[in-house]
């Protein structure tokens, strides 16, 4: 115990104490600290097995039509299969396979919207009252977005090409309405309808409704941005990503406003209730007024004498 004293009370001893408490400090916060290089080695292991997990769903799905790099195929007369996706980016690749349109099964003039494969269908209904039930759905619907995550990364990983917008680039909330209109009237309207009710095309193509809650904004957003189908591409050289937000908020709102009046009738405005007023008012007078018209008066009869 003296000789504890006695070293404690040397000049340097203090000093001593203050570098065997920084040292203790400094292995206990190395031992506490992660390893920026384990960390970055389990990140890229797990990229690796995301792209090629992206790059089997697409061998499976894709690659008769598209080739086995994206590079595209054509058939025995030289028609195209399926176009290269060399360059077309994440975004396409989520509009086309979200809302069913890839992989097509009987190609077209143009690949009608269907139900997603269950291999992407993340829309899949998971509020079963069954526990188990509910809980086989959810893990269902969780690979299925783990699968288009994949798929995606994989594409991007070709040759690039626009991302997937993120939540905050297609909130309606955030978008001028009015501003909306008039740009999807430029824009949009003479394929869309006035009120995105859709219409025909030439050679046997269409535009498709967007008056369904089914169109994503994110979707909407992805076509302008992407061109799909007979659609051209909107880059954000032509509208800003503001423009395309307010494009997105001037549909939404479209489509929940109420018809006070009965039916909507397409609501392209007075052309559609002129037509039914012709067709279905006026015709029901004219029949009626024939059929009033035609009714012959019955004869009295005569009186017969006593």
């Amino acid at each position: 115990m003296k000789r504890f004293t006695a070293w404690r009370r040397r000049p340097w001893a203090g000093y001593a104490v203050v570098l065997a408490a920084l040292a203790a400090i400094g292995v206990i916060y190395a031992g506490f600290q992660p390893q920026p290089e384990r960390a970055e080695a389990a990140s890229t292991a797990q990229a690796a097995d995301d792209l090629q997990n992206g790059k089997e769903l697409f061998n499976k799905n894709c690659a008769s039509c598209h080739g086995q790099n994206g590079e595209g195929l054509k058939d025995a007369k030289g028609q195209p299969m399926g176009p290269s996706l060399i360059g077309v980016g994440a975004a396409s690749v989520d509009f086309q396979v979200s809302t069913g349109r890839m992989p097509a099964m009987n190609p077209g003039a143009q690949m009608p919207r269907k139900e997603p494969i269950p291999a992407f269908d993340v829309n899949i209904r998971t509020d079963y009252e069954d526990p188990a039930q509910r809980k086989a759905a959810e893990k269902q619907k969780a690979q299925a977005e783990k699968n288009l995550a994949d798929l995606r990364a994989y594409i991007q990983s070709l040759g690039g090409g626009p991302e997937v917008p993120t939540a905050e680039m297609v909130d309606p909330k955030d978008g001028d309405v009015a501003l909306g209109g008039k740009l999807f009237r430029t824009n949009c309207a003479q394929c869309h309808s006035f009120v995105g009710s859709g219409g025909a095309l030439t050679g046997g193509k269409y535009a498709p409704p967007l008056d369904s809650a089914d169109v994503t904004p994110v979707q909407i957003y992805e076509a302008m941005l992407t061109g799909p189908q007979a659609m051209p591409v909107f880059n954000d050289g032509t509208l800003t990503p503001e423009d395309k937000r307010a494009i997105i908020a001037y549909i939404v709102q479209t489509r929940e406003e109420p018809n006070p009046g009965g039916a909507g009738l397409g609501r392209i405005g007075p052309v559609s209730e002129g037509l039914v007023g012709w067709l279905v008012g006026i015709g029901l007078l004219v029949l009626s007024a024939m059929w009033i018209t035609a009714k012959k008066p019955k004869k009295p009869k005569k009186l017969k004498k006593s």
